[in-house]
C-alpha cells in the first residue's frame, strides 16, 4: 500500500484498488483507522485523540 504522507510518527496510506467506500489508512503505532476522504468519518478502528486530530486536520 503507497505512503502518501508521514507527520509526527503518523502514516498516511492509500490504495486505489481497495473496497469502497473510497478511504485511507491512518497508522499511528498500534493503532489504525480507516477514515472516509469524503466525510472525515472513521470507517474502522480508532487512533489516540491527538493523532486523531492531526489527521482530520
Amino acid at each position: 500500500m503507497p505512503t502518501i504522507s508521514q507527520f509526527f510518527g503518523i502514516i498516511i496510506r492509500m490504495f486505489w484498488r481497495e473496497h469502497a467506500p473510497p478511504h485511507f489508512h491512518a497508522l499511528y503505532g498500534e493503532f489504525e483507522a480507516l477514515i472516509d476522504i469524503r466525510t472525515l468519518e472513521i470507517i474502522k478502528g480508532g487512533l489516540p485523540k491527538r493523532a486523531q486530530a492531526m489527521v482530520l486536520e
